[in-house]
């Protein structure tokens, strides 16, 4: 799961995982690493960890991987003596799995070795994080404690999802705040609101009820069918493959100047705080 430029990409913008692709994520290495025991690891950047680099691999060596999940856009590894290991992918990662034998990748940060041989490395693109803490330290965690669930939990109802349009703050601006909701980014928030035509800008508590209930609908259903899909295909896997939401998926994100796929206006860019939209004026109307 990487930073990828418009350079890179073909989109003209810069993207990074999100929910799909952590949901994604989390279920391969769930797979692949449950049960597995730590037994060596290789730490390059103290800076990117929470602890001496000495004082980590000796605290995780002989621990066992229970169960892996994400919470938001982090990755929780449940470890065995009440421990958790946390990835933080920052501005974009690769966290890719080892089989015993596998040649090394060329560039890591971090890498963790199993006794059974295998292993996973973790590159951070910028500002990822690998950290090693006691159960009981998660409550007061300070980067993840306040991140709220996600869209495709179950917990987040329709009725939630109301209360939390019931804030003065722009749509868009409250979609992305992830102590409102865990997992959304600056990627799928175009065509979720494209779909239900509601102009990034609009104060959420100036919503109609009957478009709120839309939006929670739409929300949920983009994000499932990227998650179905395999999740964006600027970004590789575990396994070190690309996936395959790629732009053709995109209704509106990340094609200014085209015409709108409903009514042939031309979709623009806009700046909408400290992000950039993509927008059908005329179905998106302010």
């Amino acid at each position: 799961m990487k930073w990828i430029n418009g350079a890179d990409n073909g989109l003209g913008d810069v993207i990074m995982a999100e929910l799909p692709e952590l949901i994604i994520l989390a279920e391969q290495m769930d797979k692949e690493l449950s049960s597995k025991e730590f037994q060596q690891g290789e730490l390059r950047q103290e800076k990117s960890l929470n602890l001496p680099v000495e004082e980590f691999i000796q605290k995780i060596r002989g621990k066992k991987v229970i169960k892996v999940y994400n919470k938001g856009k982090w990755i929780f590894i449940q470890l065995s003596d009440d421990y958790h290991l946390l990835l933080n992918l920052g501005m974009g990662a690769d966290i890719l799995y080892l089989e015993s034998g596998a040649d090394l990748p060329g560039e890591y940060q971090c890498l963790f070795q199993f006794a059974d041989g295998s292993a996973f490395s973790c590159k951070f693109w910028w500002i990822g994080r690998a950290e090693l803490l006691k159960d009981e330290e998660l409550p007061h965690h300070n980067a993840t404690k306040d991140i709220a669930i996600s869209p495709l939990d179950a917990e987040f109802t329709t009725e939630h999802f109301r209360k939390l349009c019931s804030a003065r703050s722009q749509i868009k601006n409250l979609i992305l705040n992830q102590k409102k909701i865990g997992g959304i980014g600056n990627v799928y928030i175009h065509d979720i609101l494209f779909r239900a035509k509601i102009h990034p800008q609009k104060v959420a508590n100036t919503l109609q009820t009957c478009k709120v209930d839309d939006l929670h609908s739409i929300i949920q259903e983009n994000l499932k069918n990227a998650t179905e899909i395999g999740g964006l295909a600027y970004e590789q896997d575990f396994y070190g493959e690309n996936n395959g939401f790629d732009r053709d998926y995109f209704l509106v994100a990340y094609k200014e100047g085209e015409a709108c796929p409903e009514c042939g206006n031309t979709i623009e860019k806009i700046k909408t705080g400290s992000t950039s939209s993509y927008i059908c004026p005329h179905c998106q109307e302010l």
